[in-house]
């Protein structure tokens, strides 16, 4: 599979900007923080998501916000934004196949479609998810392990 990890951390990076950007500035240093990921890297994907109109980043210690609504952001949305996917698409075909071997003359023939078809049912299924429901159910998990360790 092919997916790059830009992905998980730009939902990551979203998530954290819903929950704390009313308590808090959420910077790429907290963002670095929170994911376990260099800063300059979680600047490289917040221009990715700024160009896709998802935030907006404000210079110096100004933080990122989100512009629309969580419920209109899609994972797919997010997927397209941060450019999963390399030109290949979402899997890589093994490139020199035997011509002389009946299967590897044609295996391509059987698995393109296939392997497209996969594809798009993943993208799909990322278009009927939204952040809302990636932060819906992060703010249930943290209210639950808030009471597990409240004394």
């Amino acid at each position: 599979m092919q997916i790059t990890s830009r992905f998980t951390v730009a939902v990551h990076i979203l998530t954290c900007i819903e929950i704390f950007s009313e308590k808090m500035r959420v910077t790429s240093e907290f963002l670095a923080g929170s994911t376990g990921v260099n800063a300059v890297i979680i600047r490289n994907v917040l221009g990715l998501l700024r160009t896709a109109g998802i935030v907006e980043t404000r210079q110096g210690s100004g933080g990122a916000h989100l512009v629309r609504p969580l419920g209109e952001i899609s994972l797919y949305d997010i997927y397209v934004a941060v450019d999963s996917l390399d030109d290949n698409g979402l899997f890589r075909f093994h490139e020199n196949p035997n011509a002389q071997c009946p299967v590897g003359r044609n295996i391509h023939k059987v698995m393109d479609r296939r392997l497209a078809a996969a594809q798009q049912a993943l993208e799909n299924e990322l278009r009927s998810m939204t952040l809302a429901d990636v932060v819906a159910e992060t703010r249930a998990i943290i209210c639950e392990d808030d009471k597990g360790h409240a004394t």
